[in-house]
């Protein structure tokens, strides 16, 4: 099966094909402006509400004024079986559910005038070939063009082929610990890309954590956009630092927004508030805000 490639996807996108293929969108999706700041698609990284459940984050993305989401598996699978003494029953829900709990997911957040980028569910080795194939089922029935993961460095060598053979990509979530099965630099994310020749694997970069891994997000964004899926908007320090209120940190956000405006990379821009703050919906606003200062 062929894989879309970031440009292939949001050419047919923009042409109404992949729409018309879904069928025809709920009402009030229709009728809700994408949260787009100068062409650049803002969105949300669903973990930024992690204090919230499913609901409250179609609300909290809602009242914020946001319409793009990054979906994050903690808000899709039952609370209690995410604990590290449920492993065997989370992998027994993950591979029996039915995949109509996915659709009526994607319904739900369509009602709300929202549309869903990727789903975040991050491949571990401990993961079964069963587990693996039903993640790419499961982004299917919500409707996304791509998985984005946190996903191990050993375990990408069986997530590759089963990305080509269902057609939707997995992007690789960086982190800035340097460890060899981690994803932290661009060595790493070649390496990764090359099992996928090119298409089936592909990045999710996270411009914080690369900034406080001593990287350059600004040139890895300028040299390899084709290969970027989706971005995570966070300000970090440098030498592994910590979280920061953007504009506090190392991170060159503005840079990054500024590239995407003015080569109209279509690629979604999403929020992950990781900071110290105080209420999740204010904060997210205080970022939003931010992104629309940079661009205007």
């Amino acid at each position: 099966m062929t894989v879309l490639t970031r440009r292939a996807f949001h050419k047919l996108a923009g042409a109404g094909l992949l729409a018309a293929a879904a069928g025809p969108r709920p009402r009030a999706q229709r009728g809700r402006a994408e949260s787009r700041v100068a062409g650049v698609l803002i969105g949300a990284q669903s973990y930024s509400f992690r204090d919230r459940d499913l609901q409250g984050v179609i609300d909290g993305m809602v009242e914020v004024g946001l319409t793009s989401c990054e979906l994050w598996e903690g808000h899709v699978e039952p609370a209690d079986l995410r604990r590290r003494d449920a492993r065997e029953e989370l992998r027994r829900w993950r591979t029996t559910i039915g995949l109509d709990y996915f659709t009526a997911i994607r319904e739900r957040f369509g009602r709300a005038g929202l549309t869903l980028n990727s789903y975040n569910l991050s491949f571990k080795d401990h993961f079964s070939d069963e587990e693996i194939d039903r993640g790419f089922e499961m982004a299917k029935a919500l409707g996304v063009p791509a998985i984005t993961a946190s996903a191990n460095v050993n375990v990408v060598a069986r997530v590759a082929p089963r990305a080509a053979y269902h057609g939707l990509p997995v992007a690789i979530h960086n982190h800035s610990q340097v460890d060899p099965n981690e994803f932290s630099s661009p060595d790493q994310f070649a390496a990764a890309m090359a099992q996928g020749n090119g298409k089936s694997i592909a990045v999710n970069l996270d411009i914080g954590h690369y900034s406080a891994a001593n990287h350059d997000p600004v040139a890895y964004l300028r040299d390899h956009h084709e290969q970027v899926i989706t971005l995570h908007l966070k300000d970090r320090k440098r030498d592994q630092g910590e979280n920061m209120v953007w504009g506090e940190g190392d991170t060159d956000i503005v840079s990054v927004l500024a590239m995407l405006r003015d080569h109209r990379w279509d690629i979604p821009a999403n929020i992950e508030y990781e900071y110290r703050g105080g209420d999740t919906i204010e904060e997210m606003r205080r970022c939003f805000e931010f992104c629309k200062r940079a661009l205007a």
